[in-house]
């Protein structure tokens, strides 16, 4: 059953990229970033994977399905010292599937999560008469998050039935859902890399507590050319603290 769920959800995934590059070439959609349409089409493959795993999720089998939800903590990092940021406190929530081996502990999962991040900005401004001042500006920015972990549940004998620490580190790839611009200043970029670290236990083989660290790879966003000049631009970093439920 599995393999031949698989077989199919592979099968439609490539009709969906077939049909783009159709569209694109014979009927001229007017899509401005090829890219981007091509990474939505696979992350709506990959949420649709959810559901083909789903029922195959069995409590303590090798796939488990669940829901999970928490806090986002978010930071920019400026290549300018001119420009500081605090944290603030964004939200988070989806689902998620996981695969962990036999005996091992080690596996995966898979999140497709609704990701806001929030930031309160400090900008040096200049008016007309020459003074310079500071401006703070919120920015919220939503996300489609896909987290994608490599794990390694830890058993402890005796009371793993009860009990099990786990680590994660891996890949986040986030694309942004949210239109507006911070006050016009710089533009948000619209797909974000990130990379990872967590870790969190699991309670009762159901409820899992974690938090990760991720570390921005590609750049979130970048400055006005005509206020800021070339080369000012930023990376994401961010707590995210969540708890989930595995059917």
């Amino acid at each position: 059953m599995f393999s031949e769920n698989s077989e199919n959800y592979a099968n439609f995934a490539r009709r969906l990229l077939f049909l783009a590059h159709f569209l694109q070439k014979y009927i001229h959609l007017n899509i401005t970033n090829m890219k981007l349409f091509k990474k939505i089409l696979v992350s709506v493959c990959l949420a649709a994977g959810f559901f083909t795993l789903a029922p195959q999720a069995q409590a303590g089998g090798p796939f488990r399905f669940g829901v999970k939800a928490g806090v986002a903590i978010n930071d920019l990092k400026f290549n300018d010292d001119v420009f500081n940021s605090n944290n603030r406190a964004g939200f988070t929530g989806g689902v998620t599937v996981q695969f962990v081996m036999p005996l091992t502990g080690i596996g995966c999962d898979l999140s497709a999560m609704y990701t806001r991040r929030s930031n309160r900005i400090s900008v040096p401004t200049i008016d007309d008469s020459g003074l310079e001042s500071v401006e703070s500006v919120t920015t919220n920015r939503d996300y489609l998050e896909l987290p994608l972990n490599f794990r390694w549940e830890i058993n402890l004998p005796g009371v793993n039935k009860l009990v099990v620490p786990f680590l994660t580190t891996g890949p986040d790839f986030s694309f942004l859902l949210s239109k507006k611009n911070a006050e016009a200043a710089w533009e948000q970029h619209k797909f974000d890399l990130a990379w990872n670290f967590g870790f969190g236990v699991q309670l009762m083989s159901h409820v899992q507590l974690a938090a990760s660290y991720g570390l921005g790879i590609t750049k979130s966003a970048s400055g006005n050319e005509s206020l800021y000049g070339n080369g000012f631009n930023s990376k994401d970093r961010f707590w995210t603290v969540t708890a989930a439920y595995l059917f």
